[in-house]
């Protein structure tokens, strides 16, 4: 079957939601969201506990509370939705008039093509696994990402296990290691391979430290026991390359491994799509609108780059699903599309990468990064040319916290004639 519309929007999660709505209101009326889980809400159905919404919405929600928002603005503007509904394949096709071409599945409609002017990827991410970590030891029950224990212990209402060791202190490992204490568990420890922390500091202090769950930096697993059912894991201590360090081994009994090791952009669908990618962040290069390399075709959320709060992810996925509506208009001759000179965003030093990473200089934007390690009483130094025309001081940054830096219309001017935007740390 199909259909013609001017806009589609690929995963009904936190940015897909907020890119329909913003979408909306900048004037397509006729657009579509495609979830392939069951409900709408994405990763926020599972994350039952608070701290949601501070920015956003300057109050406390949980996970399902802020989700709930965003699907109360979608139905009360009638915005269509199918969930369970996957889509296998985005083409574009520059000759014709509707453009881009996405196959989906769907349990109602069976195979299904809708023919559009733009595309907004908001696929989200997936974690990663202990394959991708090529931990040595047998193959026993017991071993879980962390995102998949949350589903299991919020949302199905069972336990993983008793005895729980946790690898990687990301914020869903921290928040786990809190949640499997409060269901009862014996939480040994969690290690984190790095000399620091990659979770927020608020998580660190509320899920550990309020906790009295003890935190081992510059530790990881080298060995998994156990045959039908995790019996314990070996930890060592690791050197500056990261390598475990000879007769720091230590035994530690335990029926459950929860692994909080990194989360992967789900970014199949842009790659098939031929979309530039950034090899740091795992997702796609865009411009201050997210518009990717593809023209009509835009990025946001976790498929673009992992963010640490969802308030920013709202926020980024107003611009896309803004971008895409007037880029449908553009198309249909209903607005003049916007004539843009862009010039890269490079990253240096301490500045692992940015977001964007080029920029039309049309509007004033933001520009958001991670630093590499953490840093403190310095400053974020944005240069045009080799000359700097933006500088924000810092106390304290660490990699897990996204900083924003925003560019106004006085730096605009300058940066209009520059070949080369640079942002770096200086110390």
């Amino acid at each position: 079957m199909l259909r013609n519309v001017d806009c589609v929007i690929v995963g009904g999660g936190p940015a897909g939601l907020a890119a329909a709505v913003a979408c909306y209101d900048e004037g397509t009326k006729d657009l579509i969201i495609l979830e392939r889980d069951q409900h709408l809400g994405g990763i926020l159905q599972q994350c039952i506990h608070n701290g949601f919404g501070l920015q956003w919405f300057k109050e406390e929600l949980t996970g399902p509370e802020y989700a709930q928002r965003f699907i109360d603005q979608v139905e009360e503007r009638r915005i269509p939705y199918e969930t369970g509904t996957m889509v296998l394949e985005i083409q574009y096709h520059p000759e014709e008039e509707y453009d881009k071409s996405v196959l989906c599945l769907s349990p109602s409609e069976g195979v299904m093509e809708y023919r559009c002017h733009s595309v907004v990827l908001a696929m989200g991410c997936r974690e990663r696994v202990r394959g991708n970590l090529k931990i040595p030891g047998t193959r026993p029950a017991g071993i879980y990402s962390a995102g998949l224990a949350q589903r299991l212990v919020n949302l199905e209402g069972m336990m993983p296990g008793r005895q729980v060791v946790v690898l990687g202190s990301g914020d869903i490992g921290l928040i786990m290691a809190r949640r499997m204490k409060w269901e009862g568990a014996d939480v040994k420890m969690v290690c984190e391979l790095m000399p620091y922390s990659s979770g927020l500091a608020r998580n660190i202090q509320q899920c550990l430290v309020d906790q009295d769950i003890p935190l081992k930096l510059s530790t990881t697993v080298v060995n998994i026991h156990g045959r039908e059912r995790l019996t314990g894991v070996t930890i060592a201590q690791v050197d500056e390359r990261r390598q475990p360090i000879p007769g720091t081994e230590e035994y530690v009994p335990c029926d459950t491994l929860l692994l909080s090791v990194g989360l992967l952009p789900e970014n199949e669908l842009s790659r098939g799509l031929e979309v530039l990618m950034d090899p740091v962040t795992g997702g796609a290069q865009v411009d201050e609108h997210r518009q990717t390399s593809v023209p009509g075709v835009y990025a946001c959320g976790n498929v673009l780059h992992v963010h640490d709060i969802v308030d920013f992810v709202s926020k980024e996925s107003m611009i896309a699903g803004k971008s895409a509506a007037q880029h449908s208009a553009a198309v249909k001759g209903q607005k003049k599309e916007k004539n843009e000179q862009e010039i890269p965003i490079r990253p240096l030093g301490q500045v692992r990468y940015t977001i964007p990473q080029r920029a039309g200089l049309t509007e004033a934007f933001s520009i958001y990064c991670r630093v590499a390690q953490p840093l403190e009483n310095g400053r974020f130094v944005l240069k045009a040319d080799g000359q700097e025309i933006l500088q924000r001081r810092f106390l304290r940054v660490v990699p897990g916290e996204m900083q924003e830096i925003t560019v106004g219309e006085k730096q605009l001017q300058q940066l209009r004639k520059a070949k080369e935007m640079t942002l770096e740390v200086e110390l």
